[in-house]
């Protein structure tokens, strides 16, 4: 009955961890999910309440499908002032979240059969997106700069039917890693030799503890071959399912049809407390306080790994972001020490789950920002334990 595309469909490694962690008590390392004590209760409260009184008829009404205008300019101004990209309304779309612009990308682009290269590893949520077009995944290896150039240049070189590159060059998810400015630029070189379409979600792009931020991919595209993924999940609250999609204007034209024939628009309500937010408070404020929160937490669970984790572990001390990527001896499975750390009320992810063809089930990826700095100190001790026993 079902098409032949849903033959790759798989439910998330994630999501169905996540139903595990429910159990009372449980400590979790799993999710991507944000701190819900930081959400700015009181003042959506507040900004609800004002859109409902003084705009309800349009903020329940249908919208257009490019989005609230108003808060369009908002990213537009956002996209120049966090990400160097100079860009105008006419070049945003507001999606359900940045997963939405992933799902389109691979909609727009991927017939069966074109090649998706990627960072080995990276999003599995990305993969999920794609793989309802049948595509062929090819991943890229990396190192601590980014992803490795000469690689890429080998690959491309070598493979036909390239159509779309998918990259989170800033924080990335799973590895926490950034990519370094020489490397930005030496793939926008590369690829602008090509047809292929640069795909740059950057839902963590804000979240810095160390350093400068770097340009974006989007702001040093000479040739409009990059579309830019932003959202508000990790900087305001996740449940709003508020993103964007950052493209060239014929570009955004296709992702408008496209969004049309998915889900008509975006939230209305929704859409519209962010403006009023963005206009009644200081979104870059929260975001500092967001950032002073998860610094600590990232810290504590680092100097916890350093004491407990054994020799033969090793891990990324990311700069921002979520995450921390550890990698274990080859000859240990984290989907059972998974099995093991659950039965001691700790959930992680396994490291499988982010490499589109399989393997490196060696590895696991830690999330920092969810649980409080008492439940990392109590947690990661009782996951070293867990970890001792497979080593």
């Amino acid at each position: 009955m079902f098409a032949e595309r849903t033959r790759h469909l798989n439910g998330s490694d994630i999501r169905a961890i996540l139903k595990m962690t429910e159990q009372p008590g449980m400590i979790s390392f799993a999710g991507g999910m944000p701190a819900p004590e930081l959400f700015p209760i009181e003042e959506i409260q507040e900004v609800s309440q004002h859109v409902l009184k003084h705009h309800g008829k349009q903020a329940l009404q249908y919208t257009i499908t490019e989005g609230f205008l108003p808060l369009r300019e908002q990213i537009a101004q956002r996209m120049q002032a966090k990400f160097d990209k100079a860009c105008s309304p006419q070049q945003i779309l507001i999606t359900s979240g940045s997963q939405q612009g992933i799902e389109l990308s691979g909609k727009l682009f991927l017939d069966e059969g074109d090649v998706v290269l990627c960072e080995s590893p990276s999003f599995l949520g990305a993969f999920q997106a794609f793989r309802l077009y049948n595509p062929r995944f090819i991943e890229v290896p990396t190192d601590d700069q980014g992803m490795v150039m000469e690689e890429l240049t080998r690959i491309l070189a070598t493979t036909d039917r390239v159509k779309l590159l998918y990259v989170i060059p800033d924080f990335q998810n799973p590895t926490g890693r950034s990519w370094s400015l020489a490397r930005r630029k030496e793939l926008m070189e590369i690829v602008s030799h090509y047809e292929i379409v640069v795909v740059e979600d950057n839902p963590y792009g804000e979240l810095i503890y160390e350093g400068d931020s770097l340009p974006s991919l989007a702001s040093l595209d000479q040739k409009d071959q990059v579309v830019f993924l932003g959202s508000f999940s990790k900087i305001l609250c996740p449940g709003f399912r508020v993103g964007w999609v950052c493209a060239s204007p014929q570009w955004l034209e296709k992702y408008v049809m496209a969004k049309q024939a998915a889900d008509t628009h975006t939230s209305t309500f929704c859409q519209q407390v962010i403006h009023s937010y963005l206009e009644r408070y200081d979104l870059d404020q929260n975001v500092i306080k967001i950032k002073d929160v998860y610094r600590k937490r990232r810290n504590i669970m680092l100097d916890v790994m350093d004491r407990e984790f054994p020799e033969t572990a090793l891990f990324s001390k990311p700069g921002g972001g979520l995450f921390i990527w550890v990698e274990l001896p080859a000859s240990v499975n984290t989907r059972e020490v998974l099995a093991k750390s659950l039965e001691k009320g700790i959930a992680f992810v396994p490291g499988g789950s982010f490499y589109p063809n399989g393997g490196h089930e060696h590895a696991m990826r830690l999330n920092f920002s969810n649980m409080s700095e008492d439940k990392i100190i109590e947690g990661i001790p009782r996951l070293a334990a867990v970890i001792r026993t497979f080593i």
